[in-house]
This record gives structure tokens, sequence and C-alpha cells, in this order.
């Protein structure tokens, strides 16, 4: 997976009063889609690595002319803000500042002659967005 880097969960927020129940730790398919096919392969590379992680963090990251940036990394280190996409060999998880910008999206893998890559589809479905992926340097919602 090329575009692998390093992530720093944000601080949590101290919540205003009591927030119980206010924040749900499970994300539902509704949420954000992976489709079988990013399933297959994000399980095929979480079982390849060498590391000992069961996880993969999906983050943004800000700015520039082509707007945000999606990318991915494994990790097992999961914040108390964290929402968890569950598929019993691995899990995805997406802090809640990703998530407001991931929500109704989907994370299909495309295999074309000479590429393959994970696309981010339908980013900003419910707040307007460019939905470039800018993570591995191509326009256009896809990464490598």
């Amino acid at each position: 997976m090329d575009n692998v880097g390093i992530y720093t969960p944000p601080k949590p927020a101290q919540p205003a009063g009591d927030a119980s129940g206010a924040f749900a730790a499970d994300l539902s398919t509704d949420e954000l889609e992976v489709t079988s096919s990013a399933q297959e392969k994000l399980h095929e590379i979480i079982s390849q690595t060498d590391e000992d992680v069961s996880s993969i963090r999906i983050y943004i990251s800000g700015g520039g002319c082509g707007g945000l940036s999606y990318g991915m990394t494994f990790t097992d280190d999961q914040s108390p803000y964290d929402t968890a996409l569950d598929f019993g060999d691995f899990k995805i998880l997406v802090d809640v500042v990703a998530l407001n910008y991931l929500r109704g999206a989907q994370i299909d893998y495309i295999q074309e002659v000479g590429r393959e890559r994970f696309v981010f589809n339908n980013v900003f479905a419910e707040t307007g967005g460019s939905g470039v992926c800018g993570g591995c340097g191509s326009a256009g919602g896809g990464c490598a």
C-alpha cells in the first residue's frame, strides 16, 4: 500500500455537561460504505503486513488547491473519539473530524490495466466538496 502515512489523532474535546450516549463509536455502512472489492483488498493488505495490526485508519489532511486529501494507514490505536466499522478480521477507524467529511461516502477498489487504486466516491455527499484524493497525487478521487 503506497499511501501509508503517519497519523496523529486529534486530542479529544472535553464534552460540555453530561454527554453520555451522545457519541456512537460504531460506524454504520450508511455513514461509510466499503465495497466488497475494497474489503477484500484491505483484508489482503492487512494480513500481509509484518506489523501486528488489526485496523486501518482513514484520515484526511487539509488544504491546497486540490482541497482535502484522503489516506489510509495501519493502526491499533483507537481513541475514545474514533468510530469503527468492524469487518471481523479487521476494523476501519475514522475519527469524528474525518467522519464529518466522509459521511455518505463509498470506498471502492478498482483494478484497471496497469493500475490498481482505492477510490473515495461521493465524498462530501452531505456537505458538498471536491472529493479529490490528493494523498497519492492524483486528482478525481483516486488513491494508489
